[in-house]
């Protein structure tokens, strides 16, 4: 029910009326405009050779079916969210109004690529298996930005510079109720992990017998 309230009262705040009240004006006047900050950043990568191509295996999990993973991309999506701005009331009417300042930060956790510690650096095999990997790495570069137009549009479109009505006390907690029920579930929909390219692997009757036996030799 204080949803809807807080639904109806940004409605009632835009060109519904047709002339704007007391408050309206002096909440439009006197208030800065209502902002969304957008940051997007990716945190860099590194390449990791200490583990065995069984134990990178395991960390694909059942994914990896019946082959043994040579090289692993591996990252992790993030996303926060930061509200602040003034506000005003009025008395006379019961509502309060707030100029909300929304920050959203969108980024990835530094970005690891694994490549199995049976390929010696600076190999062939090794050369290849990294080359393999760093097209996830360049997935994920890619898909950032992608993300990032999707979510400033919308933002735009749903915080357009006016301040947002609310029965008095409900402002913030209304609008936090928002970011937390329908914002965040919204960018992490739009935020899939991109596709590109399975991790390297092979088939395991295929595998040559050193690795073989490097799989029973290393462990985790």
């Amino acid at each position: 029910m204080k949803y809807l309230l807080f639904a109806l009262a940004l409605m009632l705040s835009n060109s519904a009326w047709a002339a704007r009240t007391a408050f309206q004006a002096r909440c439009e006047d006197t208030m800065a405009r209502t902002l969304s900050v957008l940051t997007a950043k990716q945190n860099g990568y590194s390449v990791d050779n200490t583990r065995s191509i069984r134990a990178l295996t395991m960390m694909k999990g059942p994914q990896a079916s019946n082959h043994y993973v040579l090289g692993l991309t591996r990252t992790e999506s993030r996303v926060s969210i930061g509200v602040n701005g003034a506000m005003l009331s009025d008395p006379v009417t019961g509502y309060e109004c707030v100029a909300p300042r929304i920050e959203v930060s969108l980024y990835y956790i530094p970005i690891v690529i694994y490549v199995g510690s049976e390929f010696a650096p600076g190999s062939c095999a090794y050369k290849e298996v990294l080359a393999h990997e760093m097209r996830h790495l360049d997935a994920y570069v890619a898909h950032l930005p992608k993300v990032e137009a999707i979510v400033r549009k919308t933002l735009a479109q749903r915080f357009d510079a006016r301040p947002l009505y609310a029965p008095a006390g409900q402002a913030r907690v209304l609008l936090a109720k928002e970011i937390d029920s329908s914002w965040m579930p919204y960018i992490k929909r739009n935020w899939p992990k991109p596709k590109c390219c399975r991790p390297r692997s092979t088939p395991r009757a295929n595998m040559p017998a050193s690795a073989k036996f490097a799989k029973v030799r290393y462990s985790l």
